[in-house]
């Protein structure tokens, strides 16, 4: 299955997943020093916004550099912990279905434009998707 069947997958599935969470268990740290369920979402969010920008910039301009993402700041800064959970759950959803449709609508030589961020390795917009799909997996299982 590729990044594209497995984002299209996972949206189709996992709000109703985590629509099971009441308000007050997604706002629940699971210890100290770890995000709530609620934050981890909002971190998702974030990530959604910043490769937003990312596919959209990069094939305009062919190749560009990115700031690192200041992922503890940008949580603590949002204050996502006192966001309502079906709110956040509806963000992720809709966010990533406009992801997908920006990404469908890739022309070859879209894919191919190369970003860098922070100081990682330059990647074509292609590795990027897959990457971020990954990412959005890797926290779902941990959160799930």
């Amino acid at each position: 299955m590729t990044a594209f069947e497995r984002l299209q997958n996972a949206l189709q599935t996992i709000p109703e997943v985590l629509a099971r969470f009441s308000d007050a268990e997604a706002g629940q740290r699971p210890s100290p020093g770890r995000w709530c369920k609620k934050e981890v979402l909002g971190h998702l969010i974030d990530s959604a916004s910043n490769n937003h920008q990312r596919f959209v910039r990069a094939q305009i301009m062919g190749k560009l550099a990115f700031p690192a993402y200041q992922q503890e700041q940008w949580v603590r800064v949002q204050r996502y912990q006192d966001a309502g959970w079906a709110d956040l759950i509806e963000l992720w959803r809709a966010y990533n279905l406009h992801l997908l449709h920006v990404v469908a609508g890739m022309p070859p030589e879209g894919r191919q434009a190369t970003c860098r961020i922070g100081d990682g390795q330059e990647m074509t917009l292609d590795v990027l998707f897959d990457e971020y799909v990954k990412h959005i997996e890797h926290h779902l299982q941990k959160m799930l």
